[in-house]
């Protein structure tokens, strides 16, 4: 007898669960979000190092070029093929000087080391002596070419004013011709000019006249000291007899300057 023939019953799709599927994708987006952050600390990481790498080869390399300096400023390294120590010299002398430039450039309050930013001028002045057709009883003076001058010192009447109070150096030299018809000693002197009261002695040179029997003797006196001077102080100098002094170009000068 026949049966009537009947396919086979599929086996039904398995499926899964949405418990599942949520479980797996919140895996996947903490291993991806993990990941970046790992990925972005490394970065961070390989960065320092490469820092701190560079650092270290900088310094290595300025350990070497001071080792050549060094090394260049022996008689051994001066004679060493291996070195071009004209170059390696002029390149530290180089820095240096940049080193002390930009030093100089700074502001003190900023840590300048105390330096204007722009270099002042000594504070000083020499002037040569200015003949007088008669006798006076304060020299006269003449700015040179070579002398120095400053506005801080002011030139008046052959006296020299100065507009800062500190220590000074003052000093003249006189040159003279001498009589041995005068006995008496020729006489350089160099005061503190004071207006209200009798001028002050700072400084006495002497010296006797010569008893050759010519008609002129040339001789000369000079003098100097250190002086604490105020503000507006005036000093200048002044002879026994002025008729007497020789003004041959260096003979006779006076000057000042500040320390």
């Amino acid at each position: 007898m026949n049966e009537p023939y009947s396919p086979a019953t599929p086996r039904p799709i398995s499926s899964t669960s949405p418990s599942t599927m949520k479980m797996f994708m919140g895996f996947l987006t903490v291993f991806i979000v993990a990941q970046m952050i790992g990925t972005v600390l490394f970065c961070l990481y390989l960065h320092m190092k490469m820092d701190k790498m560079e650092e270290v080869l900088s310094l290595n390399e300025d350990y070497i070029f001071l080792r050549k300096v060094q090394k260049c400023q022996t008689a051994e390294g001066q004679k060493s093929t291996l070195l071009d120590c004209e170059k390696i010299l002029k390149g530290f002398q180089d820095l240096q000087c940049k080193v002390h430039c930009c030093w100089a450039d700074k502001d003190p309050a900023e840590g300048g080391g105390g330096l204007p930013a722009e270099k002042r001028q000594p504070i000083a002045a020499h002037l040569a002596g200015q003949k007088s057709s008669k006798a006076v009883s304060v020299l006269e003076w003449k700015t040179t070419m070579y002398g120095p001058t400053n506005n801080a010192i002011s030139y008046q009447e052959g006296k020299l004013k100065v507009k800062e109070a500190g220590l000074y150096y003052i000093y003249s030299q006189v040159s003279f011709c001498t009589k041995a018809a005068t006995s008496a000693p020729f006489t350089l002197y160099i005061y503190l000019y004071l207006p209200m009261e009798e001028d002050r002695l700072l400084l006495k040179g002497l010296d006797t006249h010569s008893t050759s029997k010519s008609l002129c003797d040339l001789q000369s006196i000079r003098e100097g000291g250190v002086f604490k001077l105020r503000e507006g102080d005036m000093v200048f100098v002044n002879v026994t007899d002025s008729t007497l002094v020789n003004y041959n170009h260096g003979s006779t000068y006076f000057g000042i300057f500040k320390l």
